[in-house]
């Protein structure tokens, strides 16, 4: 779900990146019915969307790599140690972006997470949190799943207006 939201928004911004998602499951499986339900309410279709096992080389062609949940980015750092200081989970992005600013002018990507990524330390990222994990709805009902999704598409425009000060949606689309 946040795959289409965040790119959806980028589209609608005129921002040129790609967005694609992995995760923990094995390959190929779909996305739950109920998670397709929810998306093509908000006009996204995502019936074609396949499950994809992160791997060490999806990683290493990626600027920023965001995981839902401190699992996603514990594994992602460890098949990528050397990408750590640009691997978040997508709360603890938007945190830090919120709280250092967004990027300014002129700013690279590498510089702005540079900025948020001082003063880490990996043991902040043992277990879970509800401060930087996104809940997976996956086994519960609709409601669940709508507010997985308000909350995902909150948090992809905060992400958006973070990185892309200033470039607003085209909300006709």
């Amino acid at each position: 779900m946040a795959e289409a939201l965040l790119g959806d928004l980028l589209v609608r911004r005129d921002v040129d990146a790609t967005v694609s998602s992995a995760g923990l499951l094995s390959d190929g499986q779909p996305a739950t019915e109920t998670a397709v339900e929810t998306m093509a309410g908000r006009g996204l279709d995502i019936t074609d969307h396949r499950s994809r096992r992160l791997s060490s080389a999806m990683l290493g062609s990626s600027d920023l790599v965001i995981g839902m949940t401190r699992e996603h980015l514990r594994e992602a750092a460890v098949l990528r140690p050397d990408l750590y200081d640009r691997t978040y989970t997508l709360k603890e992005l938007v945190r830090l972006g919120s709280e250092q600013g967004p990027r300014a002018a002129g700013e690279g990507l590498e510089a702005w997470l540079g900025r948020l990524h001082r003063g880490r330390d990996p043991r902040q990222h043992l277990g879970a949190s509800a401060l930087d994990d996104v809940a997976d709805p996956v086994g519960q009902g609709s409601r669940v799943y709508e507010q997985t999704a308000d909350e995902l598409a909150d948090l992809t425009r905060a992400l958006a207006d973070l990185l892309w000060p200033g470039v607003r949606a085209d909300v006709s689309a």
